[in-house]
């Protein structure tokens, strides 16, 4: 009974939490697709994406269809008796053989435009060189000589450790937040090079289209554009296993106007080129160059929340 008398004391606390929680997530229908994101190689990845799935559910439709038909129509309680002299038929296997030539055709000629449109890295105008660790990413702006490093912020950091007494329900894009994030513009073609320092990583930001493997000793490319009035916030997360806090390596891509950006980027090469030595260095020591420069310190091994 006093078992019984504290679950039901227990079980008002435990439905608020949950509606609480399902309120606040995403949901709906739209929610099990992909989206149609904020770049025209995206569009153009759903649309592929939802052209074969039609195709696919069309063909579903007609096979399913002609299956339970059949089971229906010629089932033994109408008297149906099964053929046993029929053991094969040129015509229908002609036609089973070429029609899913003609199909398979039909879906590969939009899917090859799309691949090679995703491989064409030519006539970019920026260039950033993407590098993945544990747990982390660096940017290396190529032509502009900024680097820096984007790790977890560190709200999400401290709200994901056992006992830490946070509710990540108080945290703000929990798990999806950076200390620093890609700040990139619109309306410009920009090329990622992609590489690991350690194991396998993937830089995947839904809305762009892009979805890359960052392997150490080897350079991927991928690009993207986003449209000229699609200025905000966009994230992703590493999309490869790469180890124990795998599910702790966010990506955030800030994208800003034209005018913006300069302006960003100005003042991050102004700062990157004037080292400042740190105020506990000893006397004598090289000097650092400010803006997150050098990579976080290793992880704790305090245990992470589920």
């Amino acid at each position: 009974m006093m078992i019984r008398a504290k679950l039901a004391s227990l079980a008002p606390a435990g439905v608020a939490a949950t509606a609480a929680a399902a309120a606040r997530a995403d949901s709906g229908w739209s929610e099990l697709n992909m989206p149609r994101g904020v770049t025209d190689i995206s569009r153009k990845i759903y649309d592929l994406h939802m052209t074969i799935f039609w195709v696919c559910v069309a063909i579903g439709v007609i096979v399913f269809g002609a299956m339970i038909w059949s089971l229906v129509v010629y089932r033994k309680s109408r008297g149906a008796v099964a053929d046993v002299t029929l053991v094969h038929n040129t015509r229908v296997e002609f036609v089973w053989t070429i029609v899913p030539v003609f199909i398979l055709v039909a879906m590969a000629v939009p899917a090859a435009r799309t691949l090679v449109e995703i491989e064409d890295t030519t006539r970019t105008e920026l260039t950033i060189k993407v590098t993945g660790f544990q747990w982390g990413w660096q940017y290396d702006f190529l032509d502009d000589g900024v680097s820096y490093f984007s790790h977890l912020d560190r709200r999400s950091n401290a709200a994901r450790e056992l006992l830490s007494g946070i509710d990540p329900a108080s945290v703000d894009h929990y798990l999806l937040n950076v200390d620093n994030a890609l700040v990139v513009p619109v309306a410009t073609k920009v090329r990622l090079l992609i590489t690991g320092a350690d194991v396998i990583h993937s830089w995947w930001v839904p809305a762009f289209g892009v979805k890359k493997d960052a392997i150490p000793g080897f350079v991927n490319e991928a690009w993207f554009k986003v449209d000229a009035d699609k200025p905000g916030l966009y994230r992703g997360q590493c999309a490869e296993l790469c180890g124990r806090d795998h599910g702790f390596m966010p990506i955030v891509v800030d994208v800003r106007s034209k005018a913006d950006f300069a302006a960003w980027l100005k003042e991050k090469a102004a700062q990157q080129k004037e080292p400042a030595a740190p105020a506990n260095a000893p006397p004598g020591a090289p000097p650092v160059p400010p803006g997150n420069t050098a990579p976080p310190n290793p992880p704790t091994n305090t245990p992470s929340a589920p």
